[in-house]
């Protein structure tokens, strides 16, 4: 998986190759699609959610540019996959999921690798945690109508947050770097989330 899906579509830092390597994606999928656990494609999750494909994990992790002392923000737990994953390049991950059924699962399975460094918690994760700010990168795992501006806000000086943001034709998975006089932003990719529900994103499943 690391060499042919990652690798050789412009994954490059070694940092998010080594942290993907070193995950059993395979805890993270229902029983019944772990044969699948390592194919280039998003699988159900139960609770119409999904586990986002390796690609996309690595993306969003490289986009973020971690270095081993930053604290994480995540929007969107899900499976508790790509926390397990952040939790191997920065210091603390937060991570904010709505549903507490999927909350729950993630955090065993969380418990199960032995993470101490990652807290799951269940809210609107699209007003962030403002007390445990500002933090050196977000990261959201559904697909918003644009950055929200609690998030841009939660941002320390240099952070990133990486979003993906719903256009005419596709989701485009996003960066945002905060600079001096605001906001520099730039697309990675074209991608599919859900979308991401909440105070400040979708009032409802498109």
């Amino acid at each position: 998986m690391v060499e042919r899906q990652l690798r050789r579509r412009g994954i490059h830092d070694e940092r998010v190759l080594a942290a993907i390597a070193d995950v059993p994606r395979e805890l993270f999928v229902p029983e019944r699609y772990r044969s699948r656990a390592y194919a280039d494609s998003a699988l159900p999750i139960g609770d119409d959610q999904t586990i986002s494909q390796p690609w996309i994990v690595a993306a969003i992790c490289q986009a973020l540019e971690l270095r081993s002392g930053e604290t994480v923000l995540e929007i969107g737990t899900g499976s508790g996959y790509s926390a397990a994953v952040l939790a191997r390049l920065a210091a603390r991950v937060i991570t904010i999921e709505r549903l507490s059924g999927l909350a729950e699962r993630a955090r065993l399975a969380l418990q199960e690798l032995g993470l101490g460094n990652v807290e799951v918690r269940v809210g609107d994760g699209t007003v962030g945690a403002p007390d445990d700010g500002p933090f050196e990168a977000i990261a959201v795992h559904a697909t918003a109508p644009e950055a929200p501006a609690s998030l841009l806000a939660q941002l320390a000086p240099a952070g990133r947050l990486v979003v993906p943001l719903t256009e005419r034709t596709a989701d485009m998975l996003t960066a945002f770097v905060a600079v001096d006089d605001g906001f520099e932003r730039h697309v990675i990719a074209p991608c599919r989330f859900v979308p991401l529900l909440g105070e400040e994103g979708f009032h409802s499943a498109r």
